[in-house]
């Protein structure tokens, strides 16, 4: 591979964040065969299948949500994943929750291991914002929907990490209780949660 095609091939890498999928390398004019090459050279790390980033760059802070995001762009971050980002949560998850709309396809992702949750239409859409972890673009629930989430699916991640996901949460200044009840109306928990947070008031 010539100079400057490496020179130019390591260009789009960092116009994107030093990290892209095989797929977008592709369309973005790196040929297969040179990504394998930069590779083989030490030039790029293969993060997980089909994704890869410069080696001369940073290591990433949360390897596991950024791989997730880039290789299933239609989930959001979710339950205790979310909740240990946003730290309201003492338990380091061992998987990725994600969140996809009903009946879409669980994604192919072997590695970091991956937990999904189908959630309706409705309830998928509300408290979604977009956060950039190590220059990518991961869409997670807000603390208050992530909350309200696990109470909803407390079966999946535990009562007592629910509740003391909220007891963090109403620590902290102006907590939005409004917020929690009309996300927790929205999910059909709200005569679960609402106890909890006069009592916590």
């Amino acid at each position: 591979m010539a100079e400057k095609d490496y020179i130019k091939y390591k260009d789009i890498f960092l116009k994107n964040n030093t990290i892209l999928r095989m797929s977008q390398a592709i369309k973005l004019g790196i040929p297969k065969h040179a990504i394998y090459k930069m590779v083989e050279n030490g030039e790029l790390v293969k993060e997980e299948r089909g994704l890869y980033r410069l080696s001369e760059t940073y290591l990433l802070s949360n390897p596991d949500l950024v791989t997730v995001s880039l290789r299933a762009p239609k989930c959001i971050i979710c339950l205790t994943s979310a909740l240990y980002h946003y730290e309201l949560t003492t338990q380091i998850p061992h998987r990725v929750f994600i969140a996809l709309p009903m009946n879409f396809p669980k994604p192919r992702i072997k590695n970091p291991p991956i937990d999904v949750t189908w959630i309706s239409a409705k309830a998928f859409s509300i408290g979604v914002e977009e956060q950039v972890i190590d220059g990518v673009k991961v869409k997670l629930y807000n603390q208050e929907k992530t909350i309200v989430d696990c109470f909803k699916f407390r079966n999946k991640v535990g009562e007592d990490i629910a509740l003391e996901a909220l007891q963090d949460y109403m620590k902290r200044l102006q907590p939005n209780v409004n917020l929690i009840l009309e996300y927790a109306k929205a999910v059909r928990v709200e005569r679960l949660i609402r106890p909890y947070l006069e009592a916590l008031a």
